[in-house]
């Protein structure tokens, strides 16, 4: 029988695809005296049960939903890591309202492809957390697949922000009908609005108060 952490687990585990475990103990096990401890107790029952998948390729083990079809050295568990640990870091800083990977919008290989799309603090946005460098070209073709997904019907209004998360900073010149915006992390970013709470929203673009 799943109890209730069970069933939570394994709905992150599908949600995120991967997770390490001592990303499961902060999420789950927090405020018990040693989380690390119960988060491995729970996971081996989960992983002998049939309930879970795990690789030993990597330290910390990591866990993978049964929904979850990826070869346990895939390339991709670093990149779905890092869109954890993107969660984590939101979720800290509070007023996280929604959270989702990798959401799907048109053909795949021709419509916009974010990492996330979040909902934090009343404000939409689309998030690509870049872990490798992209050419000038690839950016731009990335950045065109969000100006089709805006002048398209797919995604209300008011449009998301779209914020890259790189320690690459990218020559992004164009004119797009949305705010762009690039950081290399979501905490940096919010800090750089700091100074501009005191502007009037239609100045800054951005509804964020940070309090």
């Amino acid at each position: 029988m799943l109890t209730q952490r069970d069933k939570a687990i394994i709905k992150d585990l599908n949600r995120f695809r991967v997770m390490d475990r001592d990303s499961i103990a902060e999420l789950h096990f927090a405020g018990l005296k040693n989380p690390k401890y119960a988060a491995n107790n729970v996971l081996l029952r989960l992983l002998r049960d049939g309930q879970i998948q795990r690789s030993t390729a990597f330290t910390p083990f990591v866990y993978f939903g049964p929904d979850v079809f990826m070869k346990q050295n895939s390339a991709k568990i670093g990149h779905f890591l890092a869109i954890l640990n993107v969660y984590k870091e939101m979720r800290k800083l509070g007023k996280l309202e929604s959270f989702w990977v990798e959401p799907k919008y048109g053909k795949k290989g021709e419509g916009a492809e974010p990492d996330i799309y979040c909902m934090y603090r009343g404000t939409g946005f689309f998030i690509e957390v870049q872990r490798t460098i992209y050419s000038d070209k690839l950016m731009d073709e990335k950045m065109e697949r969000y100006v089709n997904l805006y002048n398209g019907s797919i995604v209300a209004k008011p449009f998301p922000h779209v914020l890259i998360l790189s320690d690459q900073r990218y020559a992004i010149d164009g004119e797009y009908p949305f705010k762009v915006f690039q950081a290399q992390s979501f905490t940096d970013f919010v800090n750089s609005l700091k100074g501009l709470e005191e502007k009037p929203k239609q100045e800054s673009g951005v509804k964020i108060k940070i309090g």
